[in-house]
């Protein structure tokens, strides 16, 4: 079977990025813009660095801010009566995972009106038409959305997060500007720092995982390793790295898929409107540890591109040397070591189920049952 690979027509990478969006709105005869982005963008002037371009060049657009951090099917159905009562004939996406989930969505939906109870998108779907053309602009170096074929939308009557998958929904052009990400906090720089390297990580050991996938979830790791710590410092040059690394790391995974991190990140999301990153960076060793018979030599490879020299190591030595890498650095950048003050006993079948539903689970490269989760969940307290 051949194996398939989507990425943007298009993508632009450093500082200043973002001037290339007049050129590209021009050269593809757009006329108004549909501009999604959260609140707090909004209000700290982040997403005003975007709309300050077209207002100079004198470009329309209408702003869309009704984006919640886990965004909601109630989201996307107002944001799809916006786009069509403005008339917008493309989407400028600004922000992280929430605003990028939020415009695929009403860009799948608007093309693609059968699909409008948002709820059938779940899963991987064959829509008939590609999304409303989208221009992503990061300001988080952790979701990689901007080159990905996947989105979440959270199921609020139901407390669970539906992981959509579609080919249909890939941004046409991605602006990966550091200078957008430089007024992240701490926190969140560490938080979606650590998506990014759980992208990568189960990238690279997942089911699907290929030579090529592999090429680039190794660089990605080598590059968050060595660049996250100064990210979360403030350095430009950290900032710069991890614009690029999360963005390699979607590359990849977007295509071959995920794993069982994902999967008990996500209800973590839904039912305690946990932060995917922290959520991620909390499961990520505890599911290394149990995959660590899964993999091969592949732990090896992950232990020194993260600088841990493997000389003279055995397989058990050199498997625990990846899980100890990726735990200093979860601990260096600030993320708490256990699910204590997020989880609550009496939820864990809730959890476990979920966790076992979810569509990442299956990529995991090793068998898991609900007890399984349910104990690993259990580890966490």
């Amino acid at each position: 079977m051949a194996n398939r690979f989507v990425l943007n027509e298009t993508s632009y990478h450093g500082k200043g990025a973002i001037e290339a969006i007049p050129t590209e709105v021009k050269a593809r005869g757009f006329k108004k813009a549909l501009v999604c982005s959260d609140p707090d963008l909004i209000k700290f002037g982040v997403t005003k660095k975007v709309t300050d371009l077209l207002d100079k060049e004198g470009l329309a657009y209408e702003v869309y801010s009704d984006i919640k951090p886990n965004p909601t099917i109630e989201n996307v159905q107002h944001g799809v009566e916006v786009l069509h009562d403005t008339k917008a004939d493309y989407i400028i996406a600004i922000g992280g995972g929430s605003s990028m989930d939020t415009a695929k969505a009403v860009g799948i939906i608007d093309r693609n009106p059968e699909f409008a109870d948002v709820k059938s998108l779940e899963g991987v779907v064959s829509t008939k038409n590609p999304c409303t053309p989208i221009f992503a602009v990061p300001t988080t170096a952790g979701t990689a959305a901007e080159v990905t074929i996947n989105y979440v939308i959270t199921d609020v009557e139901n407390n669970r997060k539906m992981v959509c998958v579609d080919v249909h929904d890939i941004p046409v052009v991605a602006f990966v500007d550091p200078d957008m990400m430089a007024t992240m906090p701490e926190g969140l720089t560490a938080a979606t720092g650590m998506d990014a390297l759980t992208h990568a990580i189960e990238g690279y050991i997942t089911k699907g995982a290929w030579e090529l996938s592999d090429m680039f979830h190794l660089k990605a790791i080598e590059i968050i390793a060595r660049s996250l710590r100064a990210s979360v410092e403030g350095t430009p040059e950290g900032r710069e790295g991890m614009a690029l690394g999360q963005y390699i790391a979607g590359m990849g995974f977007s295509n071959v898929g995920l794993g069982l991190v994902h999967s008990m990140a996500h209800p973590l999301g839904a039912l305690y409107d946990t932060p995917h990153g922290v959520a991620n960076a909390i499961i990520l060793p505890v599911v290394m540890e149990y995959n660590a018979s899964a993999t091969g030599t592949k732990y090896k490879d992950i232990a020194e591109v993260m600088g841990v020299d493997t000389t003279g190591m055995d397989q058990e030595t050199y498997r625990k040397a990846a899980v100890d890498a990726v735990k200093k650095l979860s601990q260096d950048v600030g993320i708490p070591k256990d699910l204590k003050e997020i989880v609550k006993i009496e939820d864990l079948d809730f959890l476990s189920q979920s966790a076992f539903d979810d569509a990442c689970r299956p990529g995991n490269p090793r068998e898991i049952s609900v007890v399984k989760i349910k104990e690993l969940y259990k580890s966490l307290l």
